[in-house]
């Protein structure tokens, strides 16, 4: 993916909006556990995300897609998913979810088919409150994704990923 000079802050933007969601919900289930409160659902985390978004602390994180908060949030559930079945013996152990830092040598947000994103013209790639973004395909695409995943390596290079 080769963003251009003024594209470039766009994903740097919702990478770093992706991990402040991720981190918040987090720090929400943690705060439940930790007072003995029940388990915060997914859809509670989602309506707290809206309410965040229309205070002035965090109106920022509607410069981004809110499918790229939403699959945070998804991610987020994985997580604890793979956590808890990995307790019950239904998969190998894994560690709880931990925060995520800024510092991460691997970042990555996530576009579904409802986010709005095409394929261009020219072998462009329309990606919500981004725009065309050139993008250099490594194949020929079989069929159109259902999903692109957009990952940032520790070298700050963008490659994506589709998923049918």
């Amino acid at each position: 993916m080769y963003p251009s000079a003024g594209q470039r802050t766009a994903p740097a933007r919702a990478f770093g909006c992706a991990r402040v969601v991720f981190d918040d919900a987090l720090h929400v289930r943690e705060d439940a556990r930790a007072a003995g409160l029940p388990f915060v659902a997914s859809g509670e985390l989602s309506r707290r995300l809206t309410a965040s978004k229309k205070t002035p602390e965090r109106a920022w994180l509607g410069e981004v897609s809110s499918v790229i908060l939403q699959q945070s949030l998804r991610d987020l559930d994985a997580a604890y998913r793979s956590f808890f079945d990995g307790l019950k013996g239904k998969r190998p152990k894994t560690g709880p979810p931990r925060f995520k830092s800024e510092r991460d040598t691997r970042q990555a947000i996530r576009f579904t088919a409802n986010a709005g994103w095409k394929i261009a013209t020219g072998g462009k790639l329309r990606l919500p409150k981004v725009g065309d973004v050139a993008v250099k395909w490594s194949r020929t695409l079989p069929s159109t994704p259902t999903t692109v995943t957009v990952i940032k390596d520790s070298a700050g290079r963008c490659c994506l990923r589709g998923r049918p």
